[in-house]
């Protein structure tokens, strides 16, 4: 094991005490914001390559001109001493951020059912601090399906509304309602609306503000900036959506604006932080700071690839490595480190970081603190889940891919641990650098490269696919009407509330409050078969068991987006209050969908799919276009993929602002009748169907005819395309549902649902099954199949002997991985495996956190049944356990190959009563 070292070794000289000083800390507070300066080198590409140069000092905080030109809306905040909301532009030919504040008197407000006169005579209310005003306006009550009065409340500054834990004005209301009204409290009926939207996000509503579009300032004034292109682009879709209503063209239109537009290249640096620790187990807690920081690596846009190292007492005359393309920097003191990292975020525009929020940034903020540093200058925000940049964008991309929709449908699950290692394997081919000293022993070489490798993976992370996730993270803040960083950090659900909360205020609707939905709207009239579930899911047909050459699969390409389309479903539409339109009932539900007005769901969410399906799945193929056209294209259909994919799933999630069960439930019932009507009439048309499952149908051996047939019939009949995905060379079905293996032409093997693909089983049985899909890809007819089944059966009888006689080259091969979903101190109530294994870890000293991947290994040596794999000796490990295992991952395949377990490891049925 490595040896410890004490914290005295990283200084020159010595440093200041380690004590935080909040009376120094507290003055800086009050101080006012200061006009820094500092130069920062940039790069103009020459034909020798890059070349530095220096530009003009930078002002801080970065205030526009009164003139810009033409720049991305990539953020927005809000400057709680001018009271006003900011906008933070991205000019990219100078790839300098600036901000621009508000200058047309917008303030915060929410609104209230209360009358203007009752609000005006409540003394709590208009003797508030922050109270400004209250005004009568109309909005449209899209629940009672009719115009309104309300009362919008403004206030002086958005905490006054809500966000502290008492005595806002969103709490008064319903608190001291009968007071207010002079009714007694059962008969209360007192609406607060609106008072939960962050203050920028309402202020880009107001203002009909485009995140991730190109705005100008002039003479002070944000201006929106038309590009010629984009718009002849725009009129080739109208043409394509002619065929559409007017209504379904506008939706087409807006939407496909925001998607045409180009995107600019991002100046951007992305950093890692190295910390020492005594001991060489334990991260240091970021909310402490209490150790040095003694690296930092910066890998640039601009071609950086440097490390600041602070230098060491124990290590006065090392020498650095010459002959490497790695800039090394020395700082004589940690302050001189923590000053010239905050230079770098000072300077760049956007900075990266994987984890920072939780990590690398908290840290920094909290050391520099405990050595004195003014508060005032520290360029970074700390909030109780995120880190902000001051003057710049900060984007966490840990959070960004753990976003499990990017990971499934943008990624299409490359990864599967989000670890930057794994992540980094996955998409970059680049592996962290393995380490077997602790920091303490490591030369400056070692340390820096080590640092450098991180930020380096981090940074292409962003760059590879011609900065594909740049892109990416643009197009949604674009569809969502969010600024870049909340995207990156927030999921899919906030991004589908944020453009339908858009779209409330520019009509003039009402946004009601989830527990109106539920109260008007929340009944569900079907059981669900899957227990813990609120109604009826999908339907998924009984397979057809065995092996299946020329396998036709059909889907219905968006099935939920487009049933939500065609009819018309929405937390507005679903049983109105027309009585005519109680004809027109959902299949299999009890409830009914308007005629008369289409919901904005319907409208907004079958636009995106007509645009994805009609226009970039094509384009992003068409190799008649520029490649950069093509990678944009398949950019904006990869994100419209991810919101798409979720747009069904939300409306049934309780923690969704419009949570409407019903919408869910008419969706899963409308898709069960969708794939019921097809199945039926596939089958009265001479067509085995083998299985089907959501959106879905295999088709055995079926003419090129018959599949034309039933997408014209799909098409007349439900309004609804459905096409050919996927052709198997032959399919192997076991009895269970959502079980299958499919392999391709090209050889390529699809396995659903089945044991062997998940992530965290052991590499020793994975390898097998493994073994096994390679076998089976080579099998291209029925003839060839008997000799695959015999190899089949001899993988699965090495392992299995391999276990009986504990023949496995190291434990690792054994081992479980599994992330902690929680901080240890969280699991009080069960103690799943891998939480089991952790407290075991945690007891030898070795600190745990959310996030960690824990590796553990099933044992016979004591009552938790499990061991950290890196605890464990070979004879510990229950073999039995394992033999089990094996068994159960490859019996749903054997199954349908006609093949038994028992039988391939030896077990007669005689000897199997006897197991």
């Amino acid at each position: 094991m490595a040896q410890n070292r004490t914290l005295d070794s990283f200084f020159i000289k010595e440093n200041k005490p380690v004590a935080s000083q909040p009376a120094k800390v507290a003055q800086a507070e009050k101080e006012p914001e200061a006009q820094i300066t500092q130069t920062a080198p940039v790069e103009e590409k020459a034909s020798q390559g890059l070349v530095k140069k220096e530009k003009k000092p930078r002002i801080l905080p970065p205030m526009a001109p009164l003139d810009l030109s033409p720049s991305y809306f990539v953020s927005a905040s809000y400057n709680g001493r001018q009271r006003k909301a900011i906008i933070k532009l991205y000019e990219p030919e100078s790839g300098e951020l600036y901000f621009w504040q508000d200058n047309t008197g917008h303030k915060p407000y929410c609104l209230t059912s209360l009358p203007k006169e009752k609000v005006l005579q409540f003394e709590r209310i208009t003797k508030h601090q922050g109270f400004d005003s209250c005004i009568s306006e109309q909005r449209f009550d899209p629940l009672a399906n009719q115009n309104i009065e309300v009362t919008k409340i403004v206030a002086k500054d958005p905490l006054a509304i809500g966000g502290r834990p008492s005595g806002t004005i969103r709490d008064i209301i319903p608190e001291d309602h009968p007071q207010i009204c002079g009714c007694k409290i059962q008969d209360s009926d007192t609406k607060i609306w609106e008072s939960k939207i962050k203050y920028y996000q309402s202020y880009i509503y107001d203002r009909k503000l485009l995140p991730g579009m190109i705005y100008q300032i002039k003479n002070g004034t944000l201006t929106e900036v038309i590009v010629n292109e984009a718009e002849q682009a725009l009129g080739k879709i109208r043409e394509v959506f002619n065929d559409e209503t007017l209504e379904e063209q506008e939706f087409a239109e807006m939407w496909a604006k925001l998607l045409e537009y180009p995107a600019p290249k991002f100046r951007r640096a992305a950093i890692d932080i190295e910390v020492y620790s005594p001991l060489s187990n334990r991260v240091p807690d970021a909310r402490e700071g209490a150790c040095p920081v003694i690296a930092c690596s910066i890998y640039s846009s601009e071609g950086d690839k440097k490390v600041l190292v602070l230098k060491r007492r124990d290590r006065p005359n090392e020498k650095i490595q010459t002959g490497t393309d790695i800039d090394i920097e020395f700082c004589e003191t940690e302050e001189d480190l923590l000053q010239q990292i905050f230079k770098v975020l000072n300077d760049f525009p956007f900075i990266l970081t994987f984890n920072g929020d939780d990590f690398d940034l908290r840290y920094l903020v909290h050391r520099a603190l405990n050595l004195g540093v003014p508060k005032i200058d520290i360029p970074i925000d700390v909030g109780k889940r995120v880190c902000s940049i001051k003057y710049g964008v900060h984007i966490d991309l840990y959070k960004f891919f753990f976003n499990r929709s990017i990971q499934g449908y943008a990624f299409n699950n490359r990864y599967k641990d989000v670890s930057l290692g794994d992540v980094g394997v996955a998409l970059l081919g680049m592996e962290k650098i393995h380490l077997d000293k602790a920091f303490g022993d490591l030369t400056y070489n070692e340390l820096s490269h080590y640092c450098l490798r991180d930020s380096e993976i981090t940074y292409k992370l962003t760059s590879f696919e011609d900065d594909s996730a740049m892109k990416l993270i643009l197009v949604l803040a674009r569809i969502s009407s969010m600024p870049m960083e909340d995207v990156s950090r927030q999921g899919v659900s906030r991004w589908i509330r944020n453009f339908m909360q858009r779209e409330h205020r520019k009509r003039g609707l009402l946004i009601p409050n989830a527990e109106d939905i539920l109260t008007k709207k929340g009944r569900t009239s079907t059981t669900a078969v899957i227990k813990g579930k609120k109604y009826k899911g999908a339907i998924v047909v009984e397979p057809t068991p065995g092996v299946h050459f020329n396998v036709a699969v059909m889907d219905f390409p968006s099935l939920y987006p487009s049933i939500i389309k065609v009819w018309n479903l929405g937390y507005q539409s679903i049983d109105c209050n027309h009585l005519e339109c109680k004809k027109q009932m959902i299949p299999d539900t009890q409830h009914w969908v308007c005629t008369q007005k289409r919901a904005l769901e319907s409208l907004l969410i079958g636009s995106l799919r007509d645009l994805r399906v009609r226009w970039y799945k094509s384009r992003a193929k068409d190799n008649t276009l520029p490649i950069e056209l093509r990678n944009w294209y398949n950019t904006v259909q990869g994100a419209l993929k991810v919101i798409l994919n979720a747009s069904y799933g939300v409306f049934g999630a309780d923690s969704f602002d419009l949570y409407c069960p019903p919408v869910a439930e008419a969706t899963a019932a409308i898709g069960r009748y969708s794939i019921t009507q097809i199945l039926e009439h596939a089958e009265a048309s001479g067509i085995k169907v083998l299985y089907g499952d959501t959106d879905s149908l295999f088709l055995k051996n079926p003419s090129k005819e018959q599949i034309e047939e039933v997408s014209h019939w799909t098409e007349q009949h439900l309004n609804m395309n459905i096409d050919v995905d996927k052709v198997y060379r032959y399919a192997v079905f076991s009895a269970r549902k959502k079980n299958y293996l499919g392999v391709l032409e090209n050889g390529t093997v699809d396995v659903k649902g089945l044991t062997g693909k998940k992530k965290h089983i052991p590499v020793f049985i994975r390898d097998a099954f493994n073994q096994m899909k390679e076998r089976l890809a080579k099998v291209k007819t029925p003839a060839e199949f008997e000799n695959a089944k015999k190899d089949i059966a001899n993988i699965v009888k090495d392992r299995y002997t391999r276990l009986k006689r504990r023949e496995w080259d190291n434990n690792t091969e054994l081992a479980f991985h599994v992330v902690l979903g929680d901080d240890l101190s969280k699991y009080t109530k069960t103690t799943p495996q891998h939480v089991k294994a952790a407290f075991i870890l945690q007891k030898t000293g070795k600190e745990l956190r959310a996030g960690d991947l824990i590796s553990f290994v099933k044992v016979n040596s004591n009552k938790e049944r499990v061991k950290p794999v890196e605890l464990t000796y070979k004879n510990e490990i229950d073999t039995d356990k394992y033999i089990a295992y094996l068994q159960s991952t490859f019996e749903q395949v054997l199954d349908a190959l006609g093949l038994n377990f028992d039988e391939i490891i030896g077990l007669t049925k005689l000897a199997q009563f006897f197991v």
